[in-house]
């Protein structure tokens, strides 16, 4: 699993160069899409069928479903990275992320996530102000 924060440039032509603890995850391609917090979501492609399958089994019949899989998945984006380990993050993307000159490359399970700086100190202030109900990290400390 991919973990770590690194702080990188995204390029005037919307190109990000992901950290090398990172490219082997997603060596054989990757999808990118918007995530929570107003952040990106990068899956390899190795695990986009397993979010395809959960997106499928979400109720058609339920509005909030149907939004959230019009987000989710309208705004999915195949790439690869290029000869000198850049994405290139289309504009639409970038515009949702606030992807401008900065950006903090981050692992997270089964993902990576790129953030605009203001945005992930918010996100990571926001859980040492409020963190997680106790019965979520019941089992998380042995």
């Amino acid at each position: 699993m991919p973990f770590g924060e690194y702080p990188y440039t995204i390029d005037d032509k919307g190109r990000v160069v992901l950290p090398p603890t990172f490219r082997d995850f997603v060596e054989d391609g990757m999808i990118l899409t918007r995530g929570m917090e107003g952040c990106l979501y990068v899956f390899p492609l190795s695990s986009w069928r397993r979010v395809e399958e959960q997106l499928e089994n979400l109720p058609l019949t339920d509005a909030g479903s149907r939004s959230f899989v019009r987000f989710f998945y309208s705004g999915a984006n195949k790439a690869k990275l290029d000869n000198q380990f850049r994405v290139s993050v289309p504009q639409t993307l970038r515009s949702f992320a606030a992807l401008e000159d900065d950006v903090i490359v981050a692992g997270a399970p089964g993902r990576l996530e790129l953030w605009n700086p203001a945005r992930w100190e918010a996100a990571i202030i926001a859980v040492q102000d409020n963190p997680p109900n106790p019965e979520l990290l019941a089992n998380f400390v042995a």
